[in-house]
Formats: structure tokens, sequence, C-alpha cells
């Protein structure tokens, strides 16, 4: 039986999740720049400006990098209080920011020891590869990082397959190894410092372990924990299909709706490739479910899935849940596929809910006979909203006649992106609190 949630006492109480962990997160990296700064005044400044700008920037990018790899760690006490969205967002920005200060670092150290010495700076660097230890390797892992930067861009990452750029992404791993290894045997702060030695190991042991810990550790005790299998494939039209995974102690597993997992379905010819599809229905302690839509290889072969086939799935992930509600009410507005989270929501939520119900054609509404007898089982309300794009069928207007007081209600949002842009805009339109819109745009991160 699915436990109704009320709203956690802290959001109640008026002090978000995702306000906590976000801030958690800043007030790590401020402490941590902090004591970098104090590290360095400490090391004494070198006469020539360059080169302390040289060293500053080379110690915060540094800095970033370890923080990168704790945004990507998959840690769950921040994955349900941020949600991997945000964090692969953040980290896509930190990296860049990553890139820029270790080019600076570059160029401000080579020209910095180019102006206390008779060489220009293509000799300069080379001299410095050649007599200083580690400067061999920070300029390879400035190479790697640069590689990395160049197919992270928007432009290169649409032309790369997902699988491709994982794998160039996973050389990020030897470079920080490299520019650690480099920084603790020349740089000046860390040579001068036993404190700031070892307070550097911590930093970056602990940043290591985080990635070790929840990209690696987690995952594998999990699944040999459950022991996941199909139990069913049922198709829920010509283009949906709807798994049913079983295993060992799932009430053990905190997965809650709106959540989703990364899934491995270990046949001969797809174990390698693991695809995020959204639980389709509350966890009840005994079956997950996962609903998909044919979009890719990936997708279209769970068709053909057999009962019994073995699954590794990493996860849960998300801050999609119930975990941040803000009011008693809520409006949950689903587009196309995206309704597999919004129905497992509304099993779990408590409290008044509209449910809007976006799509093309009635043939479109996929498991809307579950969302009808749900929404009256629970006394919701439920729309079908048909048409083509063009007129925006939920512009500010519509949404304010379907839900009049909607500006009092959370609200949940999942769909197509272009359906969720608009629907963005309209709620701003219509005045709903930041605070009270909730949703998660699907991506991986490296």
């Amino acid at each position: 039986m699915t436990t109704l949630q009320e709203p956690p006492a802290a959001t109640r109480a008026g002090v978000r999740p995702r306000v906590v962990g976000r801030t958690g997160l800043y007030a790590l990296l401020l402490a941590n720049a902090v004591v970098v700064a104090v590290f360095f005044v400490q090391a004494g400044f070198a006469s020539n400006t360059l080169i302390v700008l040289g060293r500053l920037t080379g110690l915060y990018g540094s800095l970033l990098m370890a923080f990168q790899l704790l945004l990507v760690a998959r840690l769950p006490w921040f994955d349900r209080r941020i949600g991997m969205d945000r964090l692969t967002s953040w980290h896509r920005w930190t990296g860049f920011s990553v890139l820029w200060l270790l080019l600076a670092h570059a160029v401000f150290i080579v020209f910095g020891y180019a102006q206390s010495s008779s060489l220009d700076p293509v000799n300069q660097l080379v001299d410095l590869a050649e007599t200083v230890e580690g400067v061999l390797r920070a300029i390879t892992a400035l190479a790697i990082i640069i590689v990395v930067g160049v197919v992270s861009a928007r432009s290169a990452r649409r032309r790369l397959a997902y699988e491709t750029w994982h794998f160039i992404h996973l050389y990020t791993y030897v470079a920080v190894v490299l520019a650690f290894t480099h920084q603790v045997a020349a740089g000046t702060t860390f040579t001068s410092s036993t404190a700031a030695k070892t307070y550097w190991y911590a930093v970056w042991g602990l940043a290591l372990a985080s990635v070790f810990v929840g990209r690696l550790v987690l995952p594998l005790w999990r699944n040999l924990r459950h022991q996941l299998r199909v139990t069913a494939v049922v198709p829920e039209s010509d283009h949906v299909v709807s798994v049913y995974i079983t295993g060992r102690d799932l009430d053990r597993l905190p997965a809650r709706a709106g959540q989703f997992f990364l899934w491995r379905f270990l046949t001969k010819d797809r174990w390698w490739q693991a695809n995020p599809f959204s639980l389709s229905a509350a966890p009840d302690g005994r079956t997950l479910r996962l609903t998909a839509k044919r979009a890719g290889d990936g997708s279209a072969a769970l068709r053909h899935l057999k009962v019994g086939t073995r699954v590794f799935a990493e996860g849960p992930y998300g801050a999609f849940t119930t975990l941040h509600r803000t009011r008693p009410d809520a409006v949950l507005i689903a587009g196309g596929v995206g309704v597999t989270p919004i129905r497992a929501l509304l099993e779990e939520l408590r409290g008044h809910a509209v449910v809007i119900y976006r799509v093309a054609t009635d043939q479109d509404a996929v498991l809307y006979d579950e969302l009808r007898d749900l929404a009256h089982a629970r006394g919701a309300e439920l729309h079908l909203v048909t048409g083509p794009p063009v007129p925006d069928r939920l512009a500010p207007q519509e949404l304010a006649r379907l839900v009049p007081d909607i500006a009092g209600r959370d609200v949940y949002l999942c769909g197509p992106p272009p359906m969720m842009n608009a629907v963005l805009g309209s709620l701003r339109e219509l005045d709903v609190p930041k605070a009270q819109i909730h949703f998660e745009r699907f991506s991986l991160a490296g």
C-alpha cells in the first residue's frame, strides 16, 4: 500500500530542501575558498605579479575541479534536494570556469617566468617542462581539459553520440590525477607548508571518495542486495511499453514517486547501455515499473525484453518528489510520455490535485485510463488537453481557466522541452512563485 505523504516539517516551516542543499554546497565551496586564500598568503608572494596571479588562478582552478567531482558524485543527500539536472548544469558551467582559470594559470606562469629570464614564452614553457617536476604532467592535464571542454560545447555535444562523449569525458579523471600530482610537487603553497599539503590531500580525497562511493560502491551494493529482474513487459500502445521489475527487499530501496533510475538490462546486446526512465507508478515495496516511449534503439529494445532478464539499476535519482512540497494542494501538468512521473506522484500526493495532461491526440494519451481511475480514487480533477501546439492550449489564460487558484498551489511539470518552456513562461505570467514550481530536465553527466 502506498503511503500518502505530507509536506516535510522543514518545508511547512518555510525551509525548502532545495535551498538547504544549495546553501550547503555554496557554504562548502566558500569555506574552502577562504582556507585556500589563507594558505596562499601564508606561503608568501613572489616578486613578479604575473607569477602571483598564476599561482592563485591555479589554486582556485584546482579547487573548482574538486568541486566539480562532488557535483557529479550522485550523492543521495544532494541529489534528492537539488536534482541531477541542476547538479549537471552546475557541473557544466563550473567546468568552463575550470578551463579558463587553468588557461589563465598557464599563461600567467609562463609569461611571469619569461619576464624574469631571457627566454621567450615558448622556450620558457619548454624549460619549465624540462626542469620543474610535475610541469609536463600539468601540460598534459591542461590539454585533456581543453579537449573535454571543446566536446562539451553545445554545438559539438549535439554531433556526438552520448557513449562517445561519455568516453572522452572519462579522461577528465586522468587530468585530475595529473593536475593534483603537479600541484603537490611544484605548488609553492604546498611545498612550504605541511598543513596546506595535508589539507589539499583531504580536499581531493573527499572529492574522489565521493565519486567512488556515489557512482560505484552504492550502485553495486544496491544491485547485489536487491537482485532486480524483469517480471512483465506490457505494451501500452504501438510506441509505448511498460516494464515491471521485482527483486529482494524492495521495501528497503529509498525510491519515491517522481524519481528515475539509469536502467541497464543485462542482455548480450544491451548490457553496456544505460537509459534514464522515470518510475511510472509509486514504489510499493514489491514492484518497480517504468514506462517508455520508443525514441531510440535503447527504448525500442524494451518491447523485446524477456521475463527473467537481470537488471542493473543506478539510482533512484531526482528531486522531482513530494519532498519539495510547499502548499497543501497541487497542479500536475504532463506532456506526452512525461505523464509517467506525474502518474506516480498522483499516487503519493495528499491534498486536492488538478491534473492537466497535454497530448496531440486522444490516442497519444498513454496511461490515461490509469490516470482517470487514480484521479477518481483520489478526488482529483483531470483535464485532457488535445490538439496541435498552435494555438497554445496551456497559455496563461487557459491555465487560469482550468485552475483559477493556481498561484496558491504547488505545480509539478514534466514533458518535452518546448512544452515545458511554454508552461514555465505561462506560470511566470500568472505570478506563480518560483518556489512552488517543480520540474526536472533529464540529462546525464560524465
